[in-house]
């Protein structure tokens, strides 16, 4: 889920988040909240203190379309967040020999050294897809997997699934 730097800033946002976890009985840890890395730099010292209290939480936080903003290394230290997100120009042509294999080796070994899971956005083919796996990139998420759904879609198509597997089991 995107949160928004205005949101952020709003410091009621944490008692929202955790009404929402305690009446949906959803695990803390896998609610991710994405924060684009231009939204942290706006405010980084309030938008710093919201981030740890959800991280108190348990929230997974995620730096969403890295490489596009203007992110300094140090924030990705200061910063509570344990997902880099490779914004999708950066995996374009990647297994095809092109100059963002650089960028990408670099984003990914650069997040694991700092204990940070990497997910590469907009992988569209297998070749893409092969070479971030030998890469050792953590996840990866695009039209190779399925079409962005609504949320209405998305439960109808969970529903489905799970009645598929009760009936071949």
């Amino acid at each position: 889920m995107n949160v928004s730097v205005h949101q952020l800033r709003d410091s009621t946002i944490v008692g929202i988040v955790r009404g929402v976890l305690n009446r949906t009985g959803l695990p803390a840890s896998a609610l991710w909240l994405e924060i684009t890395e231009t939204g942290m730099m706006e405010d980084p010292e309030c938008v710093l203190a919201t981030l740890r209290a959800l991280r108190a939480l348990g929230v997974t936080l995620c730096i969403d379309d890295f490489g596009t903003g203007y992110a300094s290394l140090s924030y990705l230290r200061r910063f509570p967040t344990r997902i880099v997100k490779i914004d999708r120009s950066f995996v374009a042509g990647v297994g095809e020999g092109s100059v963002n294999e650089a960028i990408v080796r670099a984003v990914v070994a650069m997040a694991h050294a700092l204990d940070q899971q990497v997910v590469a956005e907009g992988v569209e083919t297998l070749v893409q897809r092969d070479w971030l796996r030998a890469l050792g990139c953590d996840l990866v998420q695009g039209w190779l997997y399925g079409a962005p759904r609504s949320a209405t879609a998305q439960l109808a198509w969970m529903d489905r699934s799970v009645s598929e597997l009760h009936i071949a089991g």
